[in-house]
């Protein structure tokens, strides 16, 4: 279970997210979230954002990561719904290698 208000902004929050991968694509191939409580024990919002491995390479990824975050953060007032927001990047070569790990 999860803040009331944050519940209510999950229409807001996807058509966000989906707005986003959009416009990146194909720099950014999928942004998954999750609203949770952080180690803090605060309410946070997760957001777990697959990059092309293109995307990921050093002289790019800053420029990238900004991008989502900024974006991200125009369409949502996180703080606003009582969220702490936190970011992951992970290339496609890094979730490829990952999964393939989970199934062996």
């Amino acid at each position: 279970m999860f803040l009331p208000i944050a519940a209510a902004a999950q229409p807001q929050i996807n058509a966000a997210v989906s707005a986003v991968v959009q416009e990146l694509t194909p720099a950014v191939q999928h942004i998954d979230y999750k609203i949770a409580r952080d180690w803090d024990g605060q309410w946070a919002i997760f957001f777990r954002v697959l990059l092309s491995d293109e995307a990921s390479h050093r002289d790019r990824l800053q420029d990238v990561a900004t991008q989502v975050v900024w974006r991200i953060s125009d369409r949502i007032d996180i703080p606003g719904l009582g969220l702490f927001p936190h970011f992951d990047f992970e290339s496609q070569s890094e979730w490829a290698k990952r999964n393939e790990l989970a199934r062996a």
